[in-house]
C-alpha cells in the first residue's frame, strides 16, 4: 500500500505550488491538517481546501456505505432499479441531503423492468443455467434448436462470432442463435441473428481470459457504430462453459424473458447555489447496484463520497452553482443520466461548465486513475469535449501534491458521463478498477495481489462492505473534495468563466504524470463491449 501524503484526518506537509493552473489562485500551504472537532465540521463554513479535507474522509463516507448495505439486507440482498432497495436507497439520500440544508429535488424517467429470466438446456443434457436479459433484449418464450454461430472454442479462443451479417449465412430460420462474446458490440451480434431468422440469442462468454469465464449479461441496445437498436427476440447470457455445451451438436434450449413492467425509476439532483447561477459545476454517481448484490464497490463508493461532501460543504457559499447527481439505472444502460440530459433545453446545457464522474472509486485491489482527457494513455473511441484535458490536469496536480501515483482511464464513456460528452459538455473523473487484472508492474506500485482483478466481486453477490478498499476511499473523497471545491470558484481553466479565488488559495505542483501501466483497458477488461 502507498503511504498517505496530503490525506483528510492524517495529512503531511501540501507540496507547494511550482506552477499555475489557468483560473486557480496557487499559495504556498506548509501546515499540517489537523482534524477538528466533529461538531465543528457540521457547523462551519469549510470554504478553503484546508478546512474541507480536514472534514471530508474515508469515516464519514464508510457510514453511509454501512447504511446502503442495510438497505440491501432488508430488501433481498441489492439495491438495483425497479425494486425496493433501490427506492429506500433514494429516501436514504434525499433524507442526508436534506438534512445539510441542499436544495433538493427527485426527477423520473420512464424505465421498464424486466424480471427474472430463465435459460434451460433441453439436449443433449438437461440443465438450468443462471442468466439474464441483455438491454436491448425483446421478450419471448421459445423453445427451439441451439445453432452456434461462428464460435471459436479452441484456445486462445479469439472470436468474431456474429459480427457480420456474413457470419449467419444458411443460419436455420427458427433456431436460437449462439454467439461468443468479442470483437464487436453485443448489439451487432443480437441485430444480425435477429435479421437472419433466430427466434432468440444465446450470447456466451469469450473464455479467452479468467475475466472472461462466467456469466456475461450486459448492453446490446447499440451496435459498435453507436447506431441504436432494439431486439424483437430474447437476448440472453451464459458462461463459457455454459456455451461449450449448447454448442453440442443435437443441442436444443428453452429461452424465456417475460415481458417488460414500466417501473418509472428516479435521479436525485441537489444543487448549492452559487452567486453565478448561469455557470454550473455537476458531479454524479450512480446509486443502483445489479442485481446480483448490494453494489457497495459499485457504485456505493461513489454515492457515498458525494453524500461525505455534501455534507461538509454545506455552509459553503460557492461563485458558481454546485449540483451534485445520484442517478439511477446506470446498470441497465446509462438510463437516468441519458434521460436528465434529453430533458435539458439547449440553454440549459450551455450552463453545465463541466460533469464529474465518480464510478468505483475504492476497489479492493484497486489502482489510482483519472479519465484521459489528453488520450495519452488511449486513443478515446469518442469525442474528448474541449475543457476535459483540464480537469484531468487538476486532478493529477491533486495526486502528485499528495504524493499518490496515478494512471489513466480510459476516456470511454462507459458510465454516466457518456450523456454530457455527446451534448459537448466537458467532463472527467476517477477510478479505481473493475474487472482489469492487476499485473506485476501495477502490484508494484499500488500494492494488491497480481493476477486478480482490480474489483474481484464485480457484478457478484459479493460486492458488500468487505469490497472496498477504506485507504482507497480516503484518498478519493479527498481529491473529488478538492476538485468540487476549486471549481465551485472558478472554471476558467475549462470553459473561460472567470470566478474567484478559493478562499485561502491552492496549492497545486506540476503533474507528475501517469505511471502508463494501463495497456490493455484503464480499469476495465479491454473491449468489454463484444
Amino acid at each position: 500500500m502507498y503511504p498517505s501524503a496530503t490525506l483528510s484526518k492524517r495529512a503531511t506537509t501540501a507540496v507547494i505550488a511550482t506552477a499555475a493552473i489557468a483560473g486557480l489562485a496557487l499559495i504556498p500551504n506548509g501546515a499540517a491538517f489537523a482534524a477538528p472537532a466533529a461538531k465543528s465540521c457540521e457547523t462551519r463554513n469549510n470554504n478553503t481546501v484546508q478546512k474541507l479535507l480536514e472534514c471530508v474522509g474515508s469515516d464519514g463516507a464508510m457510514e453511509h456505505l454501512e447504511a446502503l448495505q442495510a438497505i440491501a439486507d432488508e430488501n433481498g440482498g441489492n439495491r438495483a432499479a425497479g425494486l425496493p432497495g433501490y427506492e429506500a436507497s433514494v429516501d436514504y439520500v434525499v433524507e442526508t441531503l436534506e438534512d445539510a440544508g441542499w436544495n433538493v429535488s427527485i426527477e423520473t424517467f420512464d424505465y421498464d423492468f424486466i424480471g427474472d429470466s430463465t435459460l434451460t438446456q433441453l439436449t443433449p443434457v438437461v440443465a438450468d443455467y443462471p442468466t439474464g436479459a441483455f438491454t436491448g433484449s425483446g421478450d419471448g418464450d421459445v423453445t427451439a434448436a441451439v445453432v452456434p454461430v461462428d464460435i471459436n472454442l479452441t484456445p486462445p479462443r479469439a472470436s468474431t462470432s456474429g459480427c457480420e451479417a456474413a457470419d449467419f449465412a444458411g443460419f436455420p430460420a427458427g433456431s436460437i442463435a449462439l454467439v461468443q462474446r468479442g470483437s464487436c458490440n453485443f448489439g451487432d451480434k443480437a441485430f444480425f441473428a435477429e435479421q437472419a431468422g433466430a427466434v432468440g440469442v444465446i450470447i456466451f462468454n469469450q473464455g479467452n481470459t479468467p475475466d472472461r469465464e462466467g456469466l456475461v449479461v450486459a448492453d446490446a441496445s447499440s451496435r459498435t457504430d453507436g447506431t441504436p437498436v432494439a431486439h424483437n427476440i430474447p437476448v440472453v447470457g451464459a458462461s463459457f462453459a455454459q456455451g461449450v455445451a449448447l454448442a453440442e451438436p443435437g443441442s436444443s434450449a428453452h429461452v424465456f424473458v417475460p415481458a417488460p413492467d414500466p417501473r418509472p425509476q428516479k435521479n436525485i439532483i441537489a444543487e448549492l447555489p452559487g452567486t453565478n447561477d448561469d455557470n454550473v459545476v455537476m458531479a454524479g454517481a450512480h446509486l443502483d447496484s445489479v442485481r446480483e448484490g448490494a453494489g457497495i464497490s459499485d457504485n456505493g463508493s461513489g454515492s457515498a463520497a458525494l453524500l461525505e461532501i455534501a455534507q461538509q460543504m454545506s455552509k459553503v457559499k460557492p461563485q458558481n452553482t454546485v449540483r451534485l447527481a445520484w442517478w439511477g439505472a446506470e446498470e441497465d444502460g446509462l438510463l437516468g443520466s441519458a434521460a436528465y440530459v434529453a430533458a435539458l433545453s439547449q440553454a440549459q446545457k450551455d450552463e453545465i461548465a463541466l460533469y464529474l464522474n465518480f464510478d468505483m472509486i475504492a476497489s479492493p485491489n484497486y489502482m489510482f486513475m483519472i479519465y484521459d482527457g489528453d488520450e495519452s494513455g488511449f486513443e478515446a473511441p469518442v469525442t474528448v469535449p474541449e475543457g476535459s484535458v483540464q480537469i484531468e490536469k487538476l486532478f493529477e496536480s491533486y495526486f502528485t501534491g499528495a504524493g499518490v501515483p496515478y494512471d489513466d482511464a480510459e476516456f470511454s464513456g462507459r458510465s454516466d458521463y457518456e450523456a454530457f460528452i455527446l451534448n459537448g459538455i466537458a467532463a472527467g473523473g476517477l477510478f479505481t478498477g473493475a474487472d482489469a487484472i492487476k499485473t506485476v508492474e501495477q502490484q508494484a506500485i499500488w500494492g494488491g495481489e497480481v493476477g486478480e482483478m482490480l474489483d474481484q466481486c464485480y457484478h457478484q453477490a459479493c460486492d458488500d462492505l468487505d469490497n472496498v478498499d477504506e485507504y482507497a476511499l480516503d484518498v478519493n473523497v479527498d481529491a473529488i473534495a478538492f476538485a468540487v471545491l476549486a471549481y465551485a470558484y472558478s472554471t476558467e481553466s475549462v470553459n473561460g468563466v472567470v470566478g474567484k479565488p478559493v478562499p485561502g488559495g491552492l496549492s497545486l505542483p506540476v503533474p507528475a504524470g501517469p505511471e502508463g501501466t494501463v495497456g490493455s483497458g484503464g480499469g476495465h477488461a479491454h473491449g468489454d463491449v463484444g
